[in-house]
């Protein structure tokens, strides 16, 4: 077997960044995707209207196989270099509806959920070339034991909530402050979860995903 000893420089540019971008409602999420360099946005809210002002591309995707089409026709085109899924959140509870109706054990439509959800992160994860924004709502969690709470990403079903910050680099949280002023979070505190595995960007960023993107590349 020929081994084939590659380099780490350059890996952001070669292979795309990839990052989940979660906070509540209203902070700014759909907006923020509009900031990405040359995005298409894969939308399962239908929650566009707040850039009706700007001309981004995007994909209505309703079913476990409208978001296969998508991504079997986003691996071969060039025309895009950011691909939005607005929301991963509404995308697994629009599959887990669809489990439900065939499945009598609702256990089960979770297992095919964790199972179909996480072999489509991974599927645009892995995507060579594309910057991809898996977008998130947030869920405040108490622990029962400490009684202690943070703000973590959202996704119906267990395994999908634990696993996702593991899919990516790149977790930011996104907020807005008492003045209105909306900034990204790329570090975690005992408030939330995030973490930015370049060590190129501040604790808060401006939300710009082009300049973000670039600063992780070093330009």
């Amino acid at each position: 077997m020929k081994i084939n000893i590659q380099t780490t420089k350059g890996l952001a540019a070669d292979h795309g960044i990839k990052c989940v971008v979660y906070g509540f409602s209203g902070v700014g999420k759909t907006v923020l995707c509009g900031t990405a360099p040359k995005p298409i946005i894969l939308s399962a809210e239908g929650g566009l209207l707040s850039l009706s002002g700007q001309d981004i591309p995007f994909i209505e995707v309703k079913t476990i196989e409208e978001i296969g089409a998508a991504y079997e026709f986003l691996k071969k085109n060039e025309d895009y270099e950011t691909i939005c899924l607005d929301s991963l959140s509404e995308i697994a509870e629009t599959v887990l509806n669809e489990f439900k109706k065939t499945n009598k054990d609702g256990r089960q439509a979770y297992m095919q959920l964790s199972q179909s959800v996480s072999a489509l992160i991974r599927n645009f994860r892995d995507l060579p070339g594309k910057n991809v924004v898996f977008v998130s709502k947030a869920k405040k969690e108490t622990d029962e034991d400490s009684g202690t709470s943070s703000i973590e990403p959202y996704a119906p079903g267990q395994v999908i909530k634990f696993q996702l910050p593991y899919f990516v680099d790149e977790v930011f949280y996104m907020d807005v402050d008492r003045k209105g002023i909306r900034s990204i979070n790329t570090t975690a505190n005992r408030k939330f979860h995030a973490k930015d595995r370049s060590g190129k960007l501040n604790d808060k960023e401006v939300p710009d995903l082009t300049a973000i993107f670039n600063k992780i590349r070093g330009e």
